[in-house]
């Protein structure tokens, strides 16, 4: 039986911005969802928070629908159910390895999110391990480190400052023993793509090993850990258009296998005995399993897998060629709006994905955020996208600020205490993009048809008037 559909099909279609041909979005959930307008009436749902979680493809919610009759344990049974569904899930960790190009001893471990694959490595580190991370980091990859000795890194300004930066600590540090430098690969914030292969080249210069939190680069571009030579990367499987709970630490395995499994439990261990004085002697997988006790997440490892056939089906060249005319829309748009300034580390010109966040002179940016939404049926992102220390250097604004809903509104010239964000990918059509742009522009011209207030930490339409 195969549980495989066809890939989707996209046509192509020609655009003002690029003289080759640009794909079609590809189908996701959702797409034809209306939603209620606080001023009378439904409208299509507009989703541009891409960077948070984005939509499921239609392709992956196919293929895990045809699997879920024959869903049964995993690594745990003799049935056929257990059978097929232990095939998925290894093969699941083939495929994610050859969307990653993987070296051949890599090990490909399947997680929770992002932030799980991390806080794993974390635990795994060798003793005495040094950890270098920008402050520029999400926090899944500024966090984790707890028990480790970190040194924080300033924001860089430019790409050839921040592999400066790195190879100055690196040098530096003292003693001269294991050290890792984790690095995002595209921001959640800027959508900035980050010098990867340079960082990863000066770290080992210096002995050091680093790891490509993916999170925002893979849904977008292609990530090869053999091009790049990192040694780990991570990535979720809702931001890749496979919204399970699922994700995915993929690299060296000499670390993981010397440490300790990050969760005791079944599956991990490879033989259970007692001992006469009592007590219980464990023998632990070396493989992937050893950090993967518990009965595991098969669907959420399917259907990563499924993302990945796609995007490689699909082609990442249309993809990016589609993504960077929607980019390039968005910033022609915004920049006829004087009064909106686009936040950005390396500047203007630097190569980005579909992420880009901004301030509105004079407006509180959830305030804005919440108008788009009620008003127009536009979903974006307000705050500090769990990246406060970078938000906060670009908008140049008091670390003990919370950014929240029920702040004052910035007066002309003044700084903004949060930022919007808008980001879209492989599923965003045209009509999104003009529809929040068109919006954008109204609201700055004519103001928020409605007040909003704050409710449970969240700005609403006011309507008690």
């Amino acid at each position: 039986m195969s549980l495989s559909t066809p890939a989707a099909t996209s046509s192509s279609a020609s655009t003002p911005a690029a003289d080759q041909p640009v794909c079609a979005p590809l189908p996701v959930l959702g797409r034809d969802v209306t939603v209620p307008l606080v001023t009378g009436g439904e409208v299509t749902y507009a989703a541009l928070d891409y960077a948070a979680s984005a939509p499921a493809l239609q392709r992956v919610w196919d293929d895990v629908a045809a699997y879920a009759p024959y869903y049964g344990s995993v690594h745990r049974g003799a049935g056929y159910l257990s059978q097929l569904s232990t095939d998925l899930f290894e093969n699941a960790r083939t495929t994610v390895a050859e969307f990653l190009d993987c070296r051949g001893d890599d090990q490909v471990v399947f997680t929770r999110s992002t932030t799980d694959s991390l806080n794993l490595l974390a635990a795994a580190l060798p003793a005495d391990c040094q950890v270098f991370v920008f402050e520029t980091e999400h926090h899944a990859s500024l966090l984790p480190w707890r028990d480790a000795h970190v040194t924080y890194l300033n924001a860089p300004r430019t790409p050839e400052e921040a592999v400066a930066t790195v190879e100055r600590a690196l040098a530096g540090r003292d003693p001269h023993g294991p050290a890792l430098v984790c690095v995002t690969g595209a921001s959640n914030v800027t959508g900035e793509l980050w010098p990867v292969r340079e960082l990863a080249a000066a770290a080992h210069a210096h002995g050091a090993r680093i790891v490509l939190d993916a999170a925002q680069l893979a849904p977008h571009h292609p990530v090869s850990v053999r091009e790049l030579d990192v040694d780990w990367v991570a990535f979720s499987g809702h931001k890749l258009y496979a919204p399970f709970g699922s994700g995915v630490l993929a690299g060296r395995a000499d670390w993981l296998t010397e440490a300790e499994p990050y969760l005791a439990g079944g599956g991990a261990s490879r033989k259970v005995s007692r001992r006469t004085d009592g007590g219980v002697d464990v023998e632990w997988h070396v493989s992937a399993a050893r950090h993967e006790a518990g009965s595991p997440n098969v669907i959420g490892a399917y259907s990563i897998a499924s993302a990945c056939k796609a995007l490689t089906e699909a082609g990442f060249d249309t993809l990016v060629a589609r993504e960077q005319y929607l980019i390039d829309t968005v910033r022609a748009g915004l920049a006829e709006v004087p009064q909106v300034r686009v936040l950005s580390l390396f500047g203007d010109d630097a190569p980005r994905v579909g992420v880009l966040s901004f301030v509105v002179d004079g407006w509180n940016s959830s305030h804005f955020a919440a108008a788009l939404s009620a008003e127009y049926g536009i979903g974006v992102r307000d705050g500090l996208f769990c990246a406060h220390p970078l938000v906060r250097t670009l908008l140049g604004s008091d670390p003990e600020a919370q950014g929240e809903c029920g702040a004052p509104e910035a007066a002309p010239g003044e700084k903004s205490l949060n930022a919007i964000r808008v980001s879209f990918g492989a599923g965003t059509p045209d009509e999104h993009i003009e529809r929040f742009l068109g919006a954008v522009k109204e609201l700055v011209r004519d103001g928020a048809q409605w007040n909003y207030r704050t409710e449970e930490g969240r700005c609403v339409p006011d309507t008690s008037a």
